[in-house]
Order: structure tokens, then sequence, then C-alpha cells
């Protein structure tokens, strides 16, 4: 008995300590879901056999890793090239945004007019102007306006109150530093014989450029005669005159009918207004030959001075035509408006205009110092109010006292005494 006690006790602990074989029927009892599964399983996501890679398996919990996650994770940097594409773009145009910003500062900071032979082009040998420019370009470069001087401001507003039938507008410009006064000086007025300025540089752009000979002949039309102020109109149609004798009389003694003749020489009125707007002219403009006794041709005293500070620097004409130019100007006979406020010693280059409804002067202006300043001015009154012309001879002795004695002060020093008075 206890023999056979001893064998069962030595059966069942062989069984105990032998490996269970799991059982490939499957269980049909509800806890066969919790029956045991092999020890080595492979990933949820099954890839399909191939002799030159691994499959990655997890043993015991571990993942052993191989060729073939190695390629998977080269496979997911380059899955998407468009989103590559789109990173370098993006990185391209944000060194595109700097190289701009860069560019645009210097540009700034770097005028063309200060460089020799910026503002021209040869042709045939001769410097040429540009014919064009924008007004903000003309504004920084021909003017540059530094600061109102408000002092000669308000002594023009007071002599202007004292004629309350008038309507001045003034634009008075040193060249020497850029400071400058503006009464109304943006307001349009009708033009009258003033228009003759921009067509005399309209007309030695074309001499530099070869278009017009200042020798070649002009034959007077019938149908370009023009009353009022000149003597060509006297004469009988047919006859010829040279081109510079023409542009002379149209300045000096404000020919009209030289001035119809010149107009149609440049090609006419609507070639001449596409001009002015080229040049930045923003009320300038003509609409009826001369003489324009309704005043429908029209200009501003800024418009005239940006246009003479332009001449002044060379930029709308070579600097032999500039100098011709501003002599015929020196010429004009009529004396009776800007001229009258200067010292004997000083001299002016300038056209009058005379209309019923408006009076006006525009020039440049040299002292015995060396100073020059541009003035313009224009004055809408009653029919033919002779105090017109005092308010302008005013206006002129008044700026011409104030530059006289006037020194700006450098743009440094003034920069510092602002900020040491906030």
């Amino acid at each position: 008995m206890s023999r056979r006690l001893s064998q069962n006790n030595i059966s069942r602990l062989t069984r105990r300590s032998s490996p269970r074989t799991p059982s490939t029927q499957p269980s049909t009892s509800p806890s066969s879901s919790h029956a045991r599964v092999p020890r080595k399983t492979l990933s949820s996501r099954s890839q399909p056999d191939r002799p030159d890679q691994k499959t990655t398996v997890v043993v015991s919990g571990k993942r052993r890793s191989g060729k073939k996650s190695t390629r998977i994770r080269q496979k997911r940097q380059l899955s998407n090239p468009f989103a590559t594409l789109l990173l370098y773009a993006l990185r391209l145009s944000i060194m595109g945004i700097g190289i701009s910003a860069i560019a645009g500062t210097v540009l700034t900071v770097i005028r063309p007019t200060q460089f020799p032979g910026a503002n021209f082009h040869e042709r045939g040998g001769f410097a040429v102007a540009r014919r064009s420019m924008s007004f903000t370009q003309a504004s920084a470069s021909s003017l540059s306006l530094r600061r109102e001087l408000l002092p000669l401001k308000a002594k023009l507003e007071a002599l202007a109150a004292k004629y309350p039938k008038l309507q001045p507008g003034a634009f008075f410009v040193d060249l020497d530093s850029g400071d400058y006064v503006n009464v109304r000086g943006e307001q349009g007025f009708s033009a009258a014989s003033t228009i003759k300025i921009p067509i005399l540089i309209a007309f030695f752009q074309d001499v530099d450029a070869g278009k017009v000979r200042l020798d070649e002949m002009l034959t007077m039309k019938k149908e370009l005669i023009g009353g009022g102020s000149g003597d060509l109109q006297y004469q009988q149609p047919g006859k010829q005159f040279s081109a510079l004798e023409i542009a002379r009389k149209m300045i000096v003694i404000s020919d009209n009918t030289a001035t119809n003749m010149i107009i149609e020489r440049l090609g006419g009125i609507k070639a001449l207004n596409q001009r002015f707007r080229d040049w930045g002219l923003n009320s300038t403009a003509i609409h009826n030959s001369l003489p324009d006794l309704e005043g429908t041709n029209t200009t501003s005293p800024r418009d005239l001075a940006h246009l003479l500070a332009m001449v002044n620097r060379g930029e709308l004409v070579s600097l032999k035509s500039r100098d011709r130019l501003l002599g015929i100007m020196q010429e004009t006979q009529n004396r009776n408006l800007l001229p009258q406020g200067l010292e004997k010693d000083a001299t002016i280059a300038h056209k009058t205009g005379d209309i019923g409804s408006v009076l006006g002067d525009a020039g440049i202006v040299d002292m015995p110092s060396g100073k020059r300043y541009i003035a313009s001015i224009l004055v809408r009154r009653p029919h033919n109010d002779g105090n017109a012309k005092k308010l302008i001879q005013g206006i002129s002795r008044i700026a011409y006292q104030h530059f006289k004695w006037y020194k700006a002060r450098p743009a440094a020093k003034q920069e510092a005494k602002n900020r040491s008075n906030t």
C-alpha cells in the first residue's frame, strides 16, 4: 500500500513539472478567450515576406529593429515631395524679402542726382536730359524741400489780408537750403502767359533730342495768328522766321502768334499736355491757343516753382539749353511785377502773365550774395484790378529782404535744437 502511494506521488510530481502542450483544437468553453497565445507573435500590421528585409517582431515585449524600420522612416520623410518644395519656396521668399528691404533702404538714402551724369544720357555726343520725371522724383531731387519759413509766410499772409478782393497764391524756395514758403500754392489759376514757360522748356527738350533745329525756318500761317501782345500779328502770312527767333519772341515780348507757332511745331496741344503730365505737373494744361483771354489754360504757383527747379538742375534740358533758356527769360521786357521788389544788383529770369482775371509772374532770382531762390506768384482779381500789381510787388519785396538777411541753419543743428526743446 505504501509502495502504491509513493508511485502515485511520483506520477503527480512528474505531471506538474512537465510543460503543457496547448491544444490544437479550438476551445468551445466560455473561458476560451483567455486561452494562452504563443509567446512569439507577429506585429499587428503584417507585411508580406520579402527575402531582403527583416520583419519587426516582438519577443517578450521587446522590439527588434532592422533594415525594414529604417526604410520605413526614409519613406515617410520622402513621401510628400510637394511639402518639401513648399518649404524651399518659403525659405527663398523670406530671403528675397530681406534682400528687397535692404535694397530699398539703400535706394532711399542714395539719390541718383548725387552722381555725375545720373540725369543725362548721351545722344549724338550731346548730353540730353531725361524726358520725364514723376512728381515725387521732382520733389525729392529738384526742390529738396526741408522746412517751411513760417515767419515769412505770416508776413505774406498779413500783406494779402490788406487786399480782400484779391486771391493770391505764392510759392518760394531757397535753392541753397531747401527752405520754402507755400501760400495756397497748390491752387489752380488761369495761367495767362506764364503757360509759355513750360512751352519754352518743351521746345528746348526737342532741340536737345534733335527733333528741332534752332536755325530751321518756321512759316507763319494765318490760322496761327493771335491778337494781344507781340508784333508777329502784323506780319504777312507766309513769312518765315528761325525757330530760335520765334522762341525768343514768345518770351521776351510775350508774342501770342509766336507761341501758337511753337505749339504747332512741337506736335500740338495734346502732345504738350501729355508731356506736362510726364513732368509731374498737376495743374498745368493748355486748352486753347493764345491769347487765352477767357483763362482756360491753367497752372499753379507750385507747378511753376517745381518746373523752374527742375530746369535749374538740368533735369529736363541739357546744361547748354538750360543756360540759353534762362538767358532768354532774363530778357523779358515786362519788369513791372517781381523785378520791382528786387535790389538793383539782383538778376531775374522770369515770365509774366496778364489777362483781365489773373496777373502773375514766376522766375529764378540771383542775389548779389550768391543766393538763388525761386519766386512764383499768381493773383486772381476783379477784371484788370490794379491792386494785383501792387500785391505782387509787395510780396516780392518782402521775400527778397527775408532771403537777404536770412541764414539757414544746418539741418543737423536744427534737429539737435528740436531735440533739446523736447
